[in-house]
């Protein structure tokens, strides 16, 4: 891609965040909505930090992700209602726990690299679903709600407002994207890639691996803390689910859904991932519904020969779509995008 298309191809991606809760309300969208999308993009471009930039796999991101959503929620709740200090809070305990589990497997390569994370997460899990007395356990940790940031000279008021919410979620989400991308264009950035590309090459230029692999790591979690931070503003709510493996999962599938190795593949990645599950969370039985009655059609059979299950989870759709997507485009949906687009 020239260096005109990739301005080009930023401009629109900012035009359309920017202006996101305007056009998402005239599809039949919600500002929260948008505002869910941009916070999971966060996390799933926090993911591919590591995984697209790096190669390296972590099926335990949804671990600093619920930790920083619990601290934020925790210090708000128990010790301090402010939005910013909450905020601070969570990313320190996301982030301080990325560091210290990092030290520990950067040593560890593919399959043993993810298991190891996901063993990680699940002790985090199982620690928020048990304490009740203080995370709510398995019910959730309730009784709180994000506050309005005042200035002195002016409030923000993101506590009523979801429009000025989403844009105080695009501000870190447009931080957190500018300091990636100065990263990766870096010398630092430059030598994760050629990691990637081949380790065992890097190791005989003499590149302390382990290290810049360790790095990678905490940078990435730094970012996925963020996001669920925000994510647990968001919805004035925080559950053990935000650390579960299976949230984990979700980061990967946008990332590999979007295009892993681009800069914007996931945010296109999330964006499907978030607008598809609403959809189809509010519309599955209508739609199988409708599906049973043309492939009845279809194979010459009564409508009523073929019910299909009421009970069908959106979990099914997405699955089946992301299966097509990794079997016949692997670059995801913007390297279908880009070959569509480049002669």
């Amino acid at each position: 891609m020239t260096a005109l298309n990739k301005r080009n191809a930023n401009i629109l991606v900012w035009v359309a965040l920017l202006t996101m809760p305007y056009w998402m309300n005239a599809l039949g969208g919600y500002t929260q909505l948008g505002t869910h999308v941009v916070i999971l993009a966060l996390a799933a471009m926090s993911l591919n930090f590591l995984l697209g930039f790096t190669g390296t796999l972590s099926f335990g991101h949804a671990a600093y992700f619920g930790l920083a959503a619990y601290g934020t929620a925790m210090t708000i709740r128990y010790l301090v209602p402010n939005t910013i200090i909450g905020m601070l809070v969570g990313m320190a305990v996301g982030t301080l726990a990325a560091a210290a589990i990092g030290g520990l497997i950067r040593k560890l390569r593919g399959v043993y690299f993810a298991m190891v994370t996901i063993a990680f997460g699940q002790i985090f899990y199982f620690v928020a679903y048990l304490w009740k007395d203080q995370t709510g356990g398995d019910d959730g940790l309730t009784g709180w709600t994000r506050k309005a940031i005042d200035f002195g000279f002016a409030k923000l008021d993101i506590e009523h407002n979801s429009i000025l919410f989403y844009y105080f979620a695009l501000a870190f989400f447009a931080l957190a994207a500018a300091i990636m991308a100065l990263l990766l264009r870096s010398p630092f950035g430059r030598t994760l890639l050629a990691i990637r590309e081949n380790e065992r090459r890097a190791r005989f230029l003499g590149i302390p691996v382990e290290q810049h692999i360790w790095i990678s790591f905490i940078i990435s979690c730094l970012f996925v803390s963020l996001a669920g931070s925000l994510f647990s503003l968001l919805n004035n709510f925080v559950d053990p689910r935000f650390l579960r493996w299976d949230q984990s999962g979700n980061f990967v599938i946008m990332a590999v859904l979007g295009g892993m190795r681009s800069f914007w593949g996931p945010l296109i990645g999330a964006t499907i991932f978030v607008v598809l599950q609403d959809w189809l969370s509010s519309n599955v039985d209508n739609f199988m519904g409708w599906f049973g009655h043309h492939l009845a059609s279809t194979l010459g059979m009564s409508p009523t020969a073929i019910e299909l299950s009421q009970t069908v989870s959106w979990q099914l759709f997405i699955g089946l779509f992301f299966v097509l997507v990794v079997l016949y485009f692997p670059r995801g949906v913007l390297g279908i995008i880009r070959r569509k687009v480049q002669p």
